[in-house]
């Protein structure tokens, strides 16, 4: 199943962030665009966002990341995450906290394994978040370590995906929040009108 950019931003527009319309209003007007209009389009959001390096190396630890939690049949993961995050990692708070849950986790990465995030096999990286407790805690962005890793990198992640369409679709969510999907949607029940 293939991830793509405009799954992002639909998974933006979905979560109202307004950043993620715009980039795709400006960045997705036919079907047919070649790939290096999408290299052309993540330097002018990157331009737009006002990436830094700390902010380049927190999208490749959070495409890592995404290699792990996302089902193995998905593809096209780090052009999606990267899209979404052009949408997220801006001045907020929320922002803030992603990057502040990223370098906290980075730092249990080195101390442990004497190794970045992004330079670690997806086992080892799976065994990291197990190790801190991010797969059973609660979410929490004021918690302890393992409840704002939960919320700033687990759930958003997850959030990303599972409010795409194509995400959707994985879990059987024909039409996630935010997304129009036609009179038949709303004349059939759950599985297909059976």
């Amino acid at each position: 199943m293939q991830l793509t950019r405009r799954d992002a931003t639909a998974a933006l527009a979905a979560l109202g962030a307004t950043g993620g319309i715009a980039y795709g209003a400006r960045h997705f007007t036919s079907d047919d665009e070649t790939d290096a209009d999408d290299t052309d389009a993540n330097t002018d959001a990157s331009d737009d966002t006002q990436s830094s390096e700390g902010d380049d190396h927190l999208r490749s630890t959070l495409v890592a990341v995404a290699g792990v939690l996302y089902p193995n049949e998905v593809e096209g993961i780090e052009g999606f995450v990267n899209t979404f995050l052009d949408g997220r990692l801006d001045d907020s708070p929320h922002a803030e906290g992603v990057r502040s849950a990223i370098q906290t986790l980075d730092e249990h990465a080195e101390a442990w394994y004497n190794v970045k995030i992004v330079d670690m096999e997806s086992e080892t990286i799976d065994g990291l978040l197990r190790e801190i407790g991010a797969d059973t805690a609660d979410e929490d962005p004021n918690g302890p370590t393992a409840e704002r890793i939960r919320y700033y990198v687990v759930n958003e992640l997850l959030l990303a995906l599972f409010t795409s369409p194509t995400g959707g679709e994985l879990v059987g969510i024909e039409n996630p929040i935010g997304h129009a999907g036609g009179l038949g949607s709303y004349t059939q029940g759950p599985g297909g009108g059976q």
